[in-house]
């Protein structure tokens, strides 16, 4: 099999990937809630053990509506738990609590389960560089259709990420769109984790965002920059995991990182000089000079 056969697959995945991920990501930053993905990824991996238990054969139908089902539950939870004053307990913590006891309880579940280790093991590691053009072709359609749900309901979504205010005076009901957003999240991460594992997927979700926000907190541009930046990581890791025989899963993740700081060297040189000719403002987002010379 030649270089290009074997790392095609995984490049269209990645792709696919990077495009919901990278979109989700921005509103995960914006919203502060920086883990909510592992936290939702260990529920649906809670839902496939708890399938395991009972007897339901590893990657069926009715595995996957197993992990649905608790990823709807901690979809519920982290909209429940939604806070909107200082002084409260921080949606994080909550986040993180459900992590810790939804890991323990799949580690529980799995030690009784018929091959719960491999479950865990599988949520972990994933499995991308094996991936099938029939497999790349389900999850294009499903992403598809959760796309197409985000694309329709994206001013709601946006307004409430980045202007929280601004939803409240319009009266809407933010815990309820909070359930709905977290719902297609969590349907997106049970597609994606047992295909790229959960350090992947964390990558494909955060890095883009956070690279984005180096630059810009306009939503178009956001959206721009954090696909094109994850992309071309992506394409980085897989030629190098490639040209040096790497485990493509860390390969990719530490290009993530090095393209993340070379952003952040970019961002902090462009920077400097414009605060020699032009300024900047107050959130770091480079600007044109304005006549008054500020």
């Amino acid at each position: 099999m030649s270089g290009l056969e074997l790392m095609l697959p995984p490049f269209v995945a990645c792709m696919i990937l990077v495009a919901i991920h990278s979109y989700l990501g921005l509103h995960v930053i914006a919203r502060e809630v920086i883990f909510v993905d592992l936290s939702l990824a260990q529920m649906a991996a809670l839902g496939t053990t708890t399938g395991l238990l009972v007897g339901v054969a590893p990657g069926s139908g009715t595995a996957q509506l197993f992990a649905l089902a608790f990823v709807v539950l901690g979809a519920a939870l982290f909209a429940a738990t939604r806070t909107h004053t200082k002084g409260s307990v921080p949606q994080e913590a909550i986040i993180g609590i459900v992590y810790v006891v939804a890991s323990a309880a799949a580690l529980l579940v799995a030690d009784k389960a018929p091959r719960g280790a491999d479950a865990i093991k599988d949520v972990l590691v994933g499995t991308i560089l094996w991936v099938t053009w029939p497999a790349i072709a389900r999850l294009a359609a499903a992403y598809a259709i959760l796309g197409t749900i985000l694309f329709a309901l994206r001013r709601r979504f946006e307004t409430i990420s980045f202007d929280e205010a601004e939803a409240q005076r319009k009266g809407w009901r933010l815990r309820w769109w909070d359930f709905w957003f977290y719902c297609i999240f969590g349907i997106v991460i049970t597609f994606s984790v047992p295909l790229g594992g959960v350090l992947l997927v964390f990558s494909f979700l955060v890095v883009p965002a956070v690279t984005a926000f180096l630059f810009t907190r306009e939503p178009v541009r956001l959206t721009i920059i954090a696909f094109s930046t994850g992309s071309i990581a992506s394409a980085l890791g897989l030629w190098a995991s490639y040209q040096s025989d790497l485990p493509t899963g860390p390969t990719i993740v530490c290009s993530y990182g090095v393209v993340l700081a070379l952003a952040g060297l970019a961002r902090r040189v462009a920077l400097q000089k414009a605060s020699e000719s032009r300024g900047a403002d107050v959130h770091g987002e480079l600007v044109p000079e304005n006549k008054a010379g500020v």
